[in-house]
């Protein structure tokens, strides 16, 4: 039986308050125990360095959509990867390593898959018309235009377009920006004729007038 509880249970918080201070003491002098703990990696699929990403027009169509707000239909809508810029040159006159995108040659207009567009109505570009449907679209970059091309030929990893199967080809000037922007974006903004798909890297925009 222990007579002296008092005594006892002083000598009990005198040593939890020394163990607790030499243990922030530790922590304190080394970093690695102060690092938050992060989640651990996703062991069923990684995060891709060129997220997919989703523009609509309306642009806020989903949320009116979700909301139950929706007066109107959904006109368009692109589907495409967003590779960064991460310190790279991005377009010039000579091959990769040097530029990631040589003028004159293809370009998905992103990365991985093909980027896809597709229209929920007929459309007019620059007096092209194109139908209601979904197609491919990439890009041939020259220093003062991009060629933007419409393909049918869907379902295709990367870029392989079948050149029989473009259905319009359209030229639109680009103009060096004010701003750098780090991920490829691609958007839709409202014209007053309908839209302008707004394409965007680095210091370099070009915006494809779409009548409907």
């Amino acid at each position: 039986m222990i007579k002296n509880k008092p005594t006892l249970f002083f000598v009990i918080v005198l040593l939890t308050a020394l163990c607790f201070n030499a243990c922030n003491t530790i922590n304190s002098n080394n970093p690695e125990i102060q690092k938050p703990v992060f989640e651990p990696s996703n062991s069923y699929a990684a995060v891709d360095k060129s997220p997919m990403d989703i523009s609509y027009y309306p642009v806020d169509f989903p949320a009116r959509k979700m909301s139950g707000n929706d007066t109107g239909s959904l006109t368009a809508r692109v589907i495409y990867s967003r590779p960064q810029k991460n310190g790279r040159a991005i377009f010039g006159n000579e091959p990769p390593p040097k530029y990631v995108q040589q003028y004159g040659d293809l370009w998905r207009l992103g990365a991985n898959e093909a980027s896809e567009i597709e229209f929920f109505k007929p459309v007019s570009i620059k007096g092209q018309r194109i139908s209601k449907g979904r197609y491919i679209i990439y890009c041939i970059p020259f220093e003062d235009k991009w060629v933007i091309v419409f393909n049918t030929n869907l379902f295709s990893w990367g870029l392989h377009p079948d050149t029989a199967k473009d259905i319009a080809k359209i030229e639109t000037p680009v103009y060096k920006s004010e701003k750098t922007i780090e991920h490829f974006t691609m958007v839709f903004q409202p014209s007053a004729t309908g839209a302008n798909l707004i394409m965007a890297w680095d210091n370099m925009q070009a915006a494809l007038p779409i009548s409907f």
